[in-house]
């Protein structure tokens, strides 16, 4: 998987909801297409450091909102239908930017979107 999940411990959002949310987003933006297989449940609980059962929470509730399908054999993959062509470069980068520069002044994700969502 090509898209970097990462977890923050110390976070109010608990860990499970990291992961799935991240997922969601990747899917959303199309760096997870339609049949890219996710890591499988021990491998990314042993990547972030959570407990298995974190991440298959997070795999079902991905399942539930049908944005993935737990196939046997073929482990964890990106469902039909709800992957969406990759954003325009120039999107994304900006997106990169501005989370950098947040980084840079102290503001948190939190912080940060709650800012977007004025101004919007």
């Amino acid at each position: 998987m090509s898209a970097k999940i990462t977890v923050d411990l110390n976070a109010a959002l608990p860990p499970y909801e990291q992961i799935r949310s991240q997922v969601a987003t990747f899917i959303a933006l199309g760096e997870l297409p339609e049949g890219s297989r996710l890591p499988t449940v021990r491998a990314l609980a042993t990547d972030l450091g959570v407990a298995t059962g974190t991440v298959a929470r997070a795999y079902k509730e991905l399942e539930a909102q049908g944005l993935v399908q737990s196939r046997r054999r073929a482990g964890t993959v990106v469902a039909a239908g709800h992957a969406k062509p990759r954003m325009e470069r120039d999107i994304v980068q900006a997106v990169d930017d501005l989370l950098a520069l947040a980084r840079a002044q102290g503001v948190d994700e939190t912080t940060l979107i709650a800012l977007i969502r004025r101004r919007s």
